[in-house]
């Protein structure tokens, strides 16, 4: 009887783990199928810059976050922007196609911004930026200030921070970039430990119960779209290690529009305080409860707000 039972056992063990690899396959295939094909490459001074453009009308820039890429990007441009609107996401730096270069820096994306919107014969955009593409889009305010009509920060890094919660945001942005550099480990614990990676991820699990199909429908796209992760990882590591703006920010005049929401445990609201405090013309939309996932959470509301601020500086 011992004998039947290990056989059988094993048996079930060996049709879970097939079904786990045929599962994980066909999802992969489907990631990798996703990016393909859909974006153009262009050479620069700074590597290879990937993006990809959309919509019709004034020109948006679209700057994705960490475990991003262009097809993030391109998630944001549909759920903020309404019609009248062409937009460009890049790949930042190490994330999918675009290069990565030893010693690389937000300063240097920034410029990288600026050749590709060159490279495009486009003069201004508005800046939409998104978490850790806060960074870059500020400098790249700061640095080419003429080419930026406005820039709206979505739960955006600026600063670095020393208050006391800061190195348990630090710790989750470590988690989160070992993960990604593994596809299995990424798409399993999306998978089966969603919750947990949601908190990881800086938002409430309690708060994300509450949506309706739509937000909850954003949610998946997002952390589904950052399959597959290794790709993105290079990306990951250089956000988690490159230096941030900080007080520089001061010299930014484009109008900027600061989203955050109270309770984000991944980029600390002391960001969106910093960048009221340095930013002369910046406004702030502050939600108490959204965390990091605050686009998905309060989406009509921002993005109402982000259609005012593009209409008010067009």
């Amino acid at each position: 009887m011992l004998r039947s039972f290990l056989f059988w056992s094993i048996a079930a063990l060996l049709v879970a783990l097939v079904a786990l690899a045929t599962l994980f396959f066909l999802d992969m295939r489907a990631a990798y199928q996703r990016i393909q094909g859909r974006s153009t490459v262009l050479a620069s001074p700074w590597g290879d810059i990937e993006y990809v453009r959309g919509g019709a009308g004034a020109p948006v820039l679209v700057i994705h976050g960490s475990g991003g890429g262009f097809d993030q990007g391109e998630l944001l441009a549909h759920a903020v922007l309404g019609e009248g609107y062409s937009w460009i996401a890049p790949s930042r730096f190490g994330y999918l196609r675009s290069t990565f270069l030893p010693a690389a820096t937000f300063d240097q994306q920034a410029h990288a911004y600026a050749y590709l919107l060159d490279q495009l014969g486009i003069e201004k955009v508005a800046v939409v930026a998104l978490s850790h593409g806060g960074p870059s889009a500020l400098l790249f305010a700061l640095l080419h200030p003429e080419r930026v009509k406005s820039l709206t920060l979505l739960s955006c890094g600026v600063a670095a921070s020393a208050v006391p919660n800061q190195a348990q945001a630090n710790a989750q942005g470590d988690a989160l970039m070992k993960i990604y550099r593994y596809d299995f480990l990424y798409w399993a614990i999306t998978r089966f430990l969603r919750p947990w990676f949601v908190k990881l991820m800086g938002a409430d699990g309690a708060v994300l119960d509450q949506l309706g199909a739509e937000e909850r429908a954003l949610v998946d796209d997002l952390i589904v779209g950052m399959n597959p992760s290794s790709a993105r990882a290079a990306g990951a590591a250089f956000d988690n290690q490159a230096a941030m703006p900080n007080a520089r920010i001061a010299g930014i005049r484009a109008p900027t529009l600061v989203v955050h929401a109270a309770d984000d445990s991944l980029q600390l609201f002391d960001n969106a305080q910093f960048a009221l405090t340095h930013l002369p013309n910046a406004r702030l939309l502050r939600f108490e409860h959204g965390g990091h996932l605050v686009l998905a959470v309060e989406r009509q509301a921002i993005r109402a707000a982000v259609a005012a601020q593009l209409r008010q500086n067009r």
